[in-house]
């Protein structure tokens, strides 16, 4: 065995080495003894990591200060207008443009029906999705490194998992995927039972493909550091789920529904605001912590909720109190620039759809399937292990107490 190495005070050194380097003795007990040194530090720290640039990517760039969300060099507007989930998944995993590309819900394994028959029916729709998710992979036998055809099964079966779940929870049965319909049609089709009006998929897609893809943020990071230990594709989409299940990263659309009803009218947008800044609360679908300008996604989906016949009244109230924050945001918090984020419209969005906000974090756990996983691949084609380091603010070394 060989000799264990603690530290010791400099004055029971017996020997220097021939390089004047660290002094050891050889004590009685057997351990080899290093001086003692003071504990130091002086690495830069950033909490949150904000502002460190702890890798490489060619999927997106989010320019906060222009207000700019390209997925690889395609601005997010055009990819609206332009493309389908579909083809923006493509464009991610493999950096073609295909604009005919499409993707069509899977059958779930029976593994995963039965994994979400077994779940209670008043489960977190997000604890479902991440629990289907992880059965996916047990069942697939889904191994490293990923692949482009693991990352479309995945993002084909996810939305088939929620809908059954969503079903389920209702008491209802599944209903079998349509593989003529493409992934946001085909996603509504099993959660309904009826194929959804055409503007209605669309505004869908439009979400799903303004949701894709992110940057670095807090789930997606979770994903690569899973990646690059080498594990498969299933466990990082589970663990990036479980990072966007948390108030701060996912979650905001469905608040700020709750936010609108609680306001009501535009007549009382400004007082509620007033009165919730000076609680200290946060103002749901405002501010960002990267973008100082309009939200790209939020001006998108906007554009999207315009054409939504049921969102007409909700739509008009939500603008009147978009217009009415912004200016009491900018009079309270003169220091701070806050604009509207993408959550704003995508409530907007999806309430005009019909869907029930209480699946709305799911959904955009759906949305951000397609940007994961192309991470994932990313991480994977040029891997290395991801393990920062930590600054001790504990006690110095010291005995133990008699």
């Amino acid at each position: 065995m060989g000799a264990r190495v603690v530290a010791c005070p400099y004055d029971e050194r017996d020997d220097r080495n021939s390089t004047g380097g660290p002094v050891s003795v050889r004590a009685a007990s057997g351990y080899t003894c290093w001086p003692m040194t003071e504990l130091t530090d002086d690495r830069p720290y950033s909490p949150g990591l904000e502002g460190v640039v702890a890798g490489e990517t060619a999927l997106s760039l989010v320019d906060g200060a222009q207000g700019r969300l390209l997925y690889r060099g395609y601005p997010i507007g055009d990819l609206v207008v332009s493309g389908t989930y579909g083809s923006v998944a493509e464009l991610l995993w493999t950096g073609e443009w295909r604009p005919q590309a499409r993707l069509a819900c899977r059958s779930l394994p029976e593994a995963v029906l039965a994994t979400l028959r077994a779940l209670p029916v008043g489960a977190a729709p997000m604890d479902a999705l991440r629990t289907a998710v992880s059965a996916w992979g047990a069942a697939s036998g889904a191994t490293y490194p990923p692949s482009v055809e693991q990352a479309r099964e995945l993002v084909a079966t996810a939305p088939s998992a929620l809908a059954a779940f969503a079903r389920l929870a209702e008491g209802r049965e599944p209903v079998d995927p349509d593989p003529e319909l493409p992934l946001a049609a085909g996603f509504l089709y099993q959660l309904t039972g009826e194929v959804p009006g055409e503007a209605e998929a669309r505004a869908l897609d439009a979400y799903l493909v303004v949701g894709a893809e992110h940057g670095f943020n807090a789930s997606t990071f979770t994903a690569r550091v899973i990646t690059s230990t080498r594990s498969d594709l299933a466990s990082a989409v589970a663990g990036a789920i479980g990072a966007l299940k948390g108030p701060l990263h996912g979650g905001a659309p469905s608040e700020v529904v709750n936010q609108l009803h609680e306001i009501g009218s535009p007549e009382r947008a400004e007082a509620w605001i007033r009165e919730a800044v000076g609680r200290g609360e946060r103002i749901m679908g405002f501010g960002h912590r990267v973008y100082r300008a309009y939200d790209p996604r939020a001006a998108a989906l906007r554009r999207v909720a315009e054409q939504l016949a049921a969102a007409a009244d909700w739509l008009e109230t939500a603008v009147a109190v978009e217009d009415v924050a912004l200016r009491v945001l900018a009079e309270l918090k003169p220091h701070r620039i806050i604009k509207t984020n993408v959550e704003y419209y995508a409530a907007a969005v999806l309430q005009g759809i019909g869907l029930p906000p209480r699946i709305f974090p799911a959904i955009f756990a759906l949305a951000r399937h397609a940007g994961w996983t192309a991470h994932c691949l990313e991480q994977a084609a040029a891997n290395r292990l991801i393990r920062p380091s930590v600054r001790y603010t504990g006690p110095a070394e010291r005995p133990l107490p008699v």
